[in-house]
């Protein structure tokens, strides 16, 4: 029941705000607001009592899909009451289809996470497409209507070479026992798969799964897209949705290990994580606009994400620590980008110098969320990188180590001649320090508090789910 309530509850909450009336922001979001802490309530209570599957065993929650799920609701939760504080500086054209879309990419997200069966997933994954193209096209203007075409074209394609993917991997499993697509029958009869069609299937997978998280080169439209939408939508996307988009990649990655494909699958992933991590260093190199380099950003980390998942070992535990450390991480820096735009109305890092003296603590935070993101120490995506380059050592891929860290001093470079400019320079202009919101300040601030703990010490039951998902991967505890 309460699987089904994760994702009932946000959808009929995005209907009841779009029916209320066009003025009453206020009771829009209540609704944004309390179906948040609800469904953070619903998802909390998943780790102290498991649910068991419901809907003849295509929804339930499994070690990975609990780490993407907290991962959204936290994300979620703290984005809903950034919004207050953002509605109040900023009046969206379209209120109702606003809270509407986000609700309804809370549901989405949420059954993406809970999907046991593949198709389903598939669904939840498109549903997120359609809830969140709206949102981009918040100014409507011509550059949010081009970057909201983009977004809805090249997803389109990669959603549906995921979907073709879907239907190579039923033939494979043709002539194999149990229920079609469902995740648990897939692995346990995985050896009886039709390989060739199973290597078909990952194939296409990987790149329509792949389009969505953005990996290079199908990630032409985050640039764009993370750059026109509002923060707060960047942030949920970046942080959200190209995890939830992972999940589809460790799925049939879950499934083709299990068939004994890894040295088809393996080689395949570490290169894709590679020529992410490149694409990323090159042009983060000499950007201009603080949102598109944060896209780039993401653009690095989800080469991160198949680089460990491809390695093995314990770089798949590295890779779910990742997930949930570069998630927060995103939704930490694009809430606290939010707020410099709301201040000056530009993300474009000229207009944005001397961040520390105008904007204080959206200054600061901006400052370490530089060093959490790029993976210095104590924050928690030091670990997760540290993790996967030992795995690329403990399997011999010295050069993949190698590159690896080349590639990311590169990005460091980048991401720092920017942020720091922003956040240390001089303004042309300099003006008095600005009064920020409590409401703009909560998300990021517990964001921080979050990732910099997880950099010094994981509980218990976080540490067990996570060696469990990693395990269901095909890898080992560190």
């Amino acid at each position: 029941m309460r699987l089904l309530a994760l994702i009932a509850l946000p959808a009929l909450g995005a209907g009841i705000a779009a029916l209320v009336a066009r003025r009453a922001m206020a009771w829009r979001l209540s609704i944004l607001i309390g179906t948040a802490a609800v469904h953070a309530a619903l998802v909390a209570s998943l780790w102290l009592v498991p649910a068991s599957a419901t809907l003849g065993g295509w929804l339930a929650v499994d070690a990975l899909g609990l780490v993407v799920l907290t991962l959204t609701t936290i994300l979620f939760f703290l984005t809903a009451l950034y919004t207050v504080g953002y509605l109040a500086r900023e009046t969206p054209r379209g209120g109702r289809v606003f809270v509407s879309g986000l609700l309804g990419f809370l549901a989405a997200t949420s059954l993406v996470a809970l999907s046991q069966h593949l198709a389903m997933l598939w669904v939840g994954m498109e549903a997120t497409t359609l809830t969140v193209a709206p949102l981009i096209f918040h100014r409507h203007d011509r550059r949010s209507l081009e970057a909201v075409w983009k977004y809805l074209l090249i997803s389109s394609v990669g959603i549906a070479l995921a979907l073709l993917g879907m239907f190579l991997l039923a033939t494979a499993q043709a002539n194999v026992p149990g229920r079609a697509l469902v995740l648990g029958d897939l692995v346990s009869h995985a050896g009886e798969l039709h390989a060739s069609w199973l290597r078909a299937a990952f194939l296409f997978l990987l790149v329509g799964f792949g389009t969505k998280m953005g990996l290079a080169p199908m990630h032409t439209w985050k640039p764009d897209t993370y750059g026109e939408a509002p923060s707060l939508v960047s942030g949920l996307m970046a942080g959200s949705l190209t995890s939830c988009a992972f999940l589809g990649v460790a799925r049939i990655t879950e499934v083709t290990m299990a068939a004994g494909l890894g040295p088809f699958v393996q080689p395949v992933l570490i290169g894709f994580g590679l020529l992410s991590l490149l694409v990323a260093a090159a042009f983060m190199l000499g950007q201009a606009d603080v949102k598109r380099l944060l896209a780039y950003s993401s653009v690095e980390h989800m080469g991160l994400l198949v680089l460990g998942l491809g390695l093995g070992g314990i770089g798949a535990y590295g890779t779910v620590l990742h997930l949930l450390n570069n998630g927060l991480s995103k939704g930490w820096l694009f809430l606290v980008v939010g707020n410099v735009v709301l201040v000056t109305g530009s993300s474009a890092a000229a207009a944005n110098r001397g961040l520390v003296r105008t904007l204080p603590i959206s200054g600061a935070l901006l400052v370490l969320g530089l060093f959490a993101v790029t993976g210095s120490p104590p924050f928690g995506l030091f670990l997760s990188e540290f993790t996967i380059l030992r795995a690329a050592v403990a399997a011999g891929q010295l050069w993949v180590a190698a590159a690896t860290l080349i590639l990311l001093a590169i990005i460091f470079v980048g991401m720092a001649t920017m942020i720091l400019d922003m956040a240390l320079g001089n303004s042309e202009s300099p003006e008095a320090p600005v009064r920020e919101s409590p409401w703009l300040l909560i998300g990021p601030v517990t964001l921080a508090a979050i990732v910099l703990a997880l950099g010094v010490y994981l509980p218990g039951p976080l540490q067990t789910v996570l060696t469990h998902a990693a395990v269901s991967l095909g890898g080992a505890a560190p």
